[in-house]
């Protein structure tokens, strides 16, 4: 069970390690944030852009309306810096959305439609608690393609922003 302080915990947790791993991508050169990697989603940008939009589906579902998305892996921005602003607009509305929230909300179940069409219901609590554990997961394939360009990937874990915070 989700309670409030968490839920705003885990919604500020999410926009920070954004923000620092989008900090570490745009010190990439140019090229090597489009570069064609073996990745599921094709991109460190198509990797983010994943992220993205998974974000605005689960976004809906938490509003109860329909997404209207057929895939997760649609290139909704392709310009990373057009992604880096439509994905801070989506971190803040997880923010706001957060606060706004109490005890009794956070266990409402909502009914809900994956992208593959299958039905599903959770509860708010619990859909937040997916956004935030699947972007993680992301992230950590952000990271090893940064590592294999040669860069330097940041420490994004919750501990770390738990110490800096």
């Amino acid at each position: 069970m989700m309670d409030i302080q968490t839920a705003h915990l885990l919604a500020n947790y999410n926009a920070w390690a954004d923000r620092t791993l989008f900090a570490a991508a745009s010190k990439l050169p140019a090229d090597d944030i489009y570069r064609p990697m073996k990745t599921l989603f094709g991109s460190i940008t198509g990797t983010f852009n994943h992220n993205y939009q998974v974000d605005l589906i689960w976004q809906a579902n938490l509003l109860g309306k329909d997404h209207a998305f057929s895939s997760r892996r649609d290139i909704l921005h392709p310009k990373f810096a057009n992604l880096v602003e439509a994905q801070t607009v989506a971190d803040e509305w997880l923010i706001k959305w957060s606060t706004e929230q109490t005890a009794a909300s956070l266990t409402e179940s909502v009914a809900f439609r994956f992208v593959s069409g299958r039905d599903g219901k959770m509860q708010k609590g619990s859909m937040l608690l997916h956004v935030i554990n699947h972007k993680t997961y992301h992230r950590g394939w952000v990271s090893q393609m940064l590592f294999e360009l040669g860069a330097k990937s940041p420490d994004t874990d919750l501990s770390v922003y738990l110490c800096e915070a």
